[in-house]
């Protein structure tokens, strides 16, 4: 477990969180810098301490193939980062972004944490979907889970947080927030219902007492339409915020809410029972491998 460096009694009972909500244009890395900046400062202005932008952010999302999306990659010490850095300074805000990180040869779907006073922490995707698997390198890190004024914050991607094993690691590692920058497209079967991504989310969040905030994307890129549903829980996996759906239009939109993070240090749900200490490890051997 981490330090105990941000005791309950220091966190605040109000973070101001935003999801930027935003329809990136593919391969306009310039324009999509400019759309990012324009909407994290929308959200300083709101009062927002936390930004989280959506999965490939500055790129896009549909590579036609792997040698395409090498061409739009850059390090996480590249002009993307650096400026998503420069932000977080100059607007005294944590700043989530997902971007295609390229290093050396690896090619990965990844996301950065910015803190204002310029700590780093990079995650690259460790869990694919459908034909990312053809584009890009497998992540072999557990999500970080990082220190930061207002809290320990978590770091996964899109389809990472569908995966129970996983969002339980930052539990288990004392988050207080997950940030997950997502890229949710619309599937036949959930056109005109909430799409179900947002139900995985709330019941991952309520698994482990550990709220999410949750950045989609808005727009059409190569014949896909995405979902924009950015969502924000509190501890109990409650809805706290969700988008309007504008992804017609393609319009950028702010999730705002205040979280409690004090909430996401109590791991009970009733006064015998308690999410984390309940279980029993040495009976889920299957999970890992192992005989019972």
């Amino acid at each position: 477990m981490p330090q105990e460096s941000c005791p309950v009694d220091h966190l605040s009972s109000a973070v101001s969180v935003a999801c930027c909500q935003l329809a990136p244009v593919f391969g306009d890395i310039s324009g999509n810098m400019r759309r990012s900046r324009d909407i994290l400062m929308r959200a300083a202005d709101m009062g927002a301490q936390l930004a989280v932008l959506p999965e490939l952010a500055n790129t896009g999302y549909a590579f036609s193939n792997r040698d395409e999306a090498r061409g739009l990659a850059q390090s996480d010490a590249g002009e993307c980062v650096s400026e998503w850095r420069e932000l977080a300074a100059q607007l005294d805000l944590i700043v989530v972004a997902g971007f295609c990180e390229g290093d050396g040869d690896g090619l990965y779907n990844s996301a950065v944490l910015l803190t204002p006073d310029g700590r780093q922490a990079r995650y690259r995707k460790a869990h694919l979907w459908d034909g990312e698997k053809r584009i890009f390198d497998l992540g072999c890190q557990p999500p970080p889970v990082v220190e930061t004024a207002i809290g320990r914050l978590g770091v996964m991607i899109c389809y990472d947080l569908e995966i129970p094993e996983w969002v339980r690691l930052p539990a288990l590692e004392g988050a207080d927030l997950l940030c997950v920058p997502v890229n949710w497209p619309v599937l036949p079967q959930h056109r005109e219902a909430l799409p179900i991504e947002v139900i995985k989310a709330q019941a991952n969040a309520a698994f482990n007492r550990l709220p999410v905030a949750v950045c989609d994307r808005a727009g059409h890129e190569r014949g896909i339409d995405w979902a924009g549903c950015s969502l924000i829980t509190d501890a109990d996996g409650c809805k706290l915020a969700l988008a309007s759906r504008q992804e017609q239009a393609g319009a950028d939109e702010i999730v705002f809410a205040q979280i409690d993070l004090r909430a996401s240090r109590d791991k009970h749900i009733s006064r015998h029972n308690h999410v984390l200490s309940d279980r029993r490890p040495d009976l889920y051997g299957k999970l890992h491998g192992t005989a019972i």
